[in-house]
């Protein structure tokens, strides 16, 4: 028996969108990478978020590693479920080659174009041990190179990726920005689409229709475009970047309230890596200050976030699920801000945070 006092009882949070690998370490060896994900899983954790999605996107398959040693019991965190790299073509978001394709004919990145070479890379993904594929199929943001409205597979390139994913039984997670992108994953079968962030309503209706998901991401493109004019925020950034915001400010805050307006299912992704990992409960508000209820925004990262990883045993509190506990400092569903309050975590039955008194 716990006593939690006078505290708010909810499931383990769950985060369908994280990095647990710092970006700034995809260039060191693998073990430099996996010891630098400890302290990242560890905070996840103890801010309430007992399962996560990570979507990948170094050169190594550390993830998978990382979560076989979540499941062992030799590493403290989230349950994870991974994707190890971003499939992208090449000139495409995941291409990090830059001067050295030009230069040396060297490659970074899981890229692929057409339909066949698509195929052995989803296959590759699989043989690697991912529970998920994901590609991007348009630019983004953080890239030098691209821009967020380019397309950058075919149709028929998204359809061979889905289908090859799906006759491996592995669902498809897509980094999308706009509308043309989004829709031809959409038609392609993904079962979630993250970011979404220039997306028009229309398209949001078609995801809506097909029964996927939307992970929106919404902090971070919140802390985005409010920081645009804060010369200390972008001190240690690509200007590229900065300017590409600048560019899209107004799509990004007239679109904010999109998410909200839709019945498109909506699940919990913060981005961490890109967002500090003790920050990622302000996903929570931000989504509410976007129009998305607090009772959505809770239910996006328990019961939604378990039906888009086709977990039963997660998001709910109930006799023979996980018992996956989480304890916040007041109410959530008048204070959404309680999320970043948590007091008590059980995952599995284990007690990670607390007892408290």
């Amino acid at each position: 028996m716990v006593d939690l006092g006078a505290r708010m009882l909810l499931p383990g949070f769950v985060d369908c969108h994280v990095h647990v690998v710092d970006p700034a370490l995809s260039h060191t060896t693998p073990s430099r990478q996996a010891l630098g994900a400890l302290p990242a899983l560890r905070t996840l954790l103890h801010h309430g978020f007992t399962t996560v999605r990570d979507l990948g996107c170094t050169e190594h398959s550390v993830t998978v590693d990382l979560r076989q040693a979540v499941e062992a019991g030799t590493v403290t965190g989230p349950r994870m479920v991974v994707a190890p790299h971003m499939l992208s073509s090449r000139g495409g978001h995941g291409d990090k080659s830059g001067e050295l394709a030009a230069g040396f004919g060297l490659e970074i990145g899981t890229l692929a174009d057409g339909p066949q070479e698509i195929t052995q890379a989803v296959r590759a993904e699989v043989r690697l041990g991912a529970d998920w594929v994901k590609f991007s199929a348009t630019g983004g943001f953080s890239s030098h190179h691209d821009d967020p409205t380019q397309v950058t597979y075919t149709q028929a390139e998204m359809d061979a990726l889905v289908s090859s994913a799906a006759d491996m039984q592995r669902p498809c997670a897509v980094h999308a920005m706009t509308d043309e992108g989004i829709r031809r994953a959409v038609r392609a079968g993904v079962r979630s689409v993250e970011h979404a962030n220039l997306a028009t309503h229309e398209t949001l209706d078609l995801l809506a229709e097909r029964g996927g998901w939307l992970v929106p991401t919404r902090y971070v493109a919140a802390m985005l475009t409010t920081s645009l004019d804060d010369e200390a925020y972008w001190r240690d950034k690509e200007p590229e970047m900065r300017a590409k915001i600048r560019e899209h400010a107004d799509d990004l805050r007239g679109r904010a309230d999109g998410p909200g307006r839709s019945q498109v299912l909506i699940a919990f992704g913060s981005d961490a890596g890109v967002v500090p990992y003790e920050d990622t409960w302000r996903e929570f508000p931000a989504m509410v200050d976007s129009g998305i209820t607090p009772l959505r925004a809770l239910r996006a990262a328990t019961g939604e976030a378990a039906a888009l990883l086709g977990r039963e045993d997660i998001g709910r509190i109930a006799r023979g699920a996980a018992a996956d506990l989480v304890a916040v400092d007041g109410d959530p569903f008048t204070d959404i801000h309680a999320t970043g309050r948590v007091a008590f975590v059980m995952k599995g039955g284990v007690v990670h945070r607390g007892p408290v008194d």
